[in-house]
C-alpha cells in the first residue's frame, strides 16, 4: 500500500500520515527527514543534497527522487509507506511516477485532506507555541490553563511568524499555484481519494482508512 498525503499547509496531514503508519504499520517518509538522515550517516546522497542545501538551493527534484527511492527500497518499506511532503510540483510527481515505473511499481493512492483557506486560517491564526520548551497549543481546540502561559514550563506563549494569517495566506497561495495540480495529476491516474478535512480528527481518520480498507 503506497500512499501520497496531499492538502494544504495546516490541513493536518502530517497528523493522518503519522496515523496511517502506525494503523497499518508502515512507515511514515517525510523527505525532510531523509534528507537529515542521509546527511548525518554521510551518505554519498546526503553529501550531495547537502551541497545544494549549505548555498541556500532547493534540491534538485531528480536528487530527491534518488534519495526517496533509496529510502523506500529498505526492509520495512516491502508492505508499502506513507509519503508526506513529496511530490509536491507536478515536474516531482512526473520525475516519481516515472522511476517507479521503471521498478515495475507505482502509487496505489493520493489521498487529499480537504480544508478550506478560510479554514487553515483560523487553525492556524489559533496557534500558540512555546519557544522555551516547544510545547503547541490552540486557543481554541487545545488552550493552555492559563492564557498566554505555558503548562509545561510556566514561558509565554507565542504567536509563531510561520502561523500569522499573512504569512499563512502567502503559503497558501503558493500551494495553490505548485500543488493543486497534483490533484488533477492523480486524478487522471484514477488514484486520488478526497476527504473532509474540516471534522473532528477521528472522522478524518475513520474516513482514510474506509477508503483504504475497501
Amino acid at each position: 500500500m503506497k500512499i501520497i498525503m496531499l492538502g494544504a499547509p495546516g490541513a493536518g496531514k502530517g497528523t493522518q500520515a503519522k496515523m496511517i503508519a502506525e494503523q497499518y504499520k508502515i512507515p511514515h517518509i517525510s523527505t525532510g527527514d531523509i534528507f537529515r538522515a542521509n546527511i548525518k550517516e554521510g551518505t554519498e546522497l546526503g553529501k550531495e543534497a547537502k551541497t545544494y542545501m549549505d548555498k541556500g538551493l532547493l534540491v534538485p527534484d531528480e536528487l530527491t527522487v534518488k534519495i526517496l527511492l533509496d529510502r523506500v527500497a529498505k526492509e520495512d518499506c516491502k508492505n508499502g509507506y506513507v509519503l508526506d511532503g513529496f511530490p509536491r510540483t507536478i515536474p516531482q510527481a512526473e520525475v516519481l511516477d516515472k522511476a517507479l515505473t521503471e521498478l515495475g511499481d507505482k502509487i496505489d493512492y493520493a489521498i487529499n485532506v480537504d480544508v478550506p483557506d478560510e479554514n487553515i486560517i483560523n487553525r492556524m491564526s489559533g496557534r500558540r507555541a512555546c519557544l522555551s520548551c516547544g510545547a503547541t497549543y490552540h486557543i481554541e481546540h487545545i488552550p493552555p490553563k492559563k492564557e498566554g502561559v505555558c503548562d509545561t514550563c510556566g514561558s509565554e506563549l507565542v504567536l509563531r511568524d510561520d502561523d500569522k494569517p499573512e504569512t499563512v495566506k502567502n503559503r497558501l497561495n503558493v500551494y495553490h499555484e505548485q500543488t493543486q495540480p497534483l490533484i488533477d495529476f492523480y486524478t487522471a491516474k484514477n488514484v486520488l481519494k478526497t476527504v473532509d478535512g474540516t471534522v473532528d480528527m477521528k472522522d478524518v481518520f475513520a474516513a482514510i482508512t474506509e477508503i483504504l480498507d475497501k
